[in-house]
């Protein structure tokens, strides 16, 4: 199993920055993409950025020049820094990765994983 451990959300005032870190661990073989969603209070979840093992990243127009994904392969970590934070930024943000873990017997399979979220609140 490949669990996923998210971090760094809490309350900022609007114009801060807050950094968010998820790092996997398990039996992992390879992670091909990794991005960040969020879900605010009676809206759908929406994608804020993926970031794939070769570097090409993404990003929703809300969020672009303010938020920038990063990824640490040899951690395993993927990061979304966010800076100039708006109120319409509130809401819970999952971690989401798609790879291939290994399994008994010593193959391997694709999955996809997804962090219990965490979540960031911007007010004053």
């Amino acid at each position: 199993q490949v669990q996923l451990v998210e971090s760094g959300g809490g309350l900022v005032q609007p114009g801060r920055s807050l950094r968010l870190s998820c790092a996997a661990s398990g039996s992992i073989f390879t992670i091909y993409t990794m991005g960040w969603y969020r879900q605010a209070p009676g809206k759908q979840r929406e994608l804020v950025a993926s970031i794939t093992s070769g570097g090409s990243t993404n990003y929703a127009d809300s969020v672009k020049g303010r938020f920038t994904i990063s990824r640490d392969n040899a951690e395993n970590t993927v990061y979304l820094q966010m800076n100039s934070l708006k109120p319409e930024d509130t809401a819970v943000y999952y971690c989401n990765v798609h790879g291939s873990d290994l399994v008994a017997g010593g193959t391997s399979r694709n999955f996809e994983g997804w962090g219990e979220g965490t979540l960031v609140t911007v007010s004053s």
